[in-house]
């Protein structure tokens, strides 16, 4: 399992980490900040996904009047991750 750290820009949560397992599913989903209900409900909801899947579902979804999104902020830097490993 590989462990990811990601600081968001833009969002009220400061920072994402979570694992992906051998077969790309993330895992251990666990945002700091932000509306803690929704993302614990975002991190329940992807937990066993396979990573792809969760940058295809999140990414462009947004906030309030702002252009992203801690969904958003989630899937983009998740996807830079796949695209390194």
């Amino acid at each position: 399992m590989t462990h990811y750290s990601f600081i968001p820009r833009g969002v009220c949560s400061k920072k994402i980490d979570l694992d992906i397992d051998a077969e790309g599913r993330v895992h251990n989903i666990e945002f700091l900040g932000g509306c803690n209900g929704n993302l614990k409900s975002i991190a329940s909801l992807c937990e066993g996904m396979q990573a792809e899947e969760v940058v295809k579902r999140l990414t462009g979804i947004t906030c309030g009047f702002k252009p992203t999104s801690c969904g958003d902020q989630f899937a983009r830097n998740l996807a830079a991750a796949l695209k390194e490993a």
